[in-house]
């Protein structure tokens, strides 16, 4: 069991405005798995794994592509208070579920 969160690069965010974006986009994925999931990957110490999208179209597409596997995600929209433009997609998490599953949206992304 495992979480992939796909942040983007191009958006010019700091280092802990990535990390907030990351930390909230983790927790409102983790919100939409069921609750076996959610046990599992507790017990299995909540592997997460942060990847680089380049584009806030790519963000959509794994978005896209975790939607139609029905896996637990969830897209991050700034709020527009410090850095970024109110809106701005910064990140998507997929997981928590299956190793297989998560790696099937966001394999082929490069570690951030």
């Amino acid at each position: 069991m495992k979480q992939v969160i796909a942040a983007r690069t191009d958006v010019g965010m700091g280092q802990g405005k990535l990390a907030a974006q990351v930390a909230h986009a983790s927790l409102k994925a983790y919100e939409y798995a069921d609750e076996d999931v959610k046990r599992r990957w507790k017990a299995e110490g909540q592997q997460k794994v942060v990847v680089k999208v380049g584009s806030e179209r790519e963000l959509y597409r794994v978005a896209e592509e975790a939607k139609a596997r029905g896996l637990p995600s969830a897209v991050v929209e700034d709020a527009g208070r410090t850095q970024l433009e109110p809106g701005t997609a910064t990140a998507v998490a997929v997981g928590p579920a299956p190793d297989a599953d998560v790696d099937e949206v966001t394999g082929d992304l490069s570690l951030f």
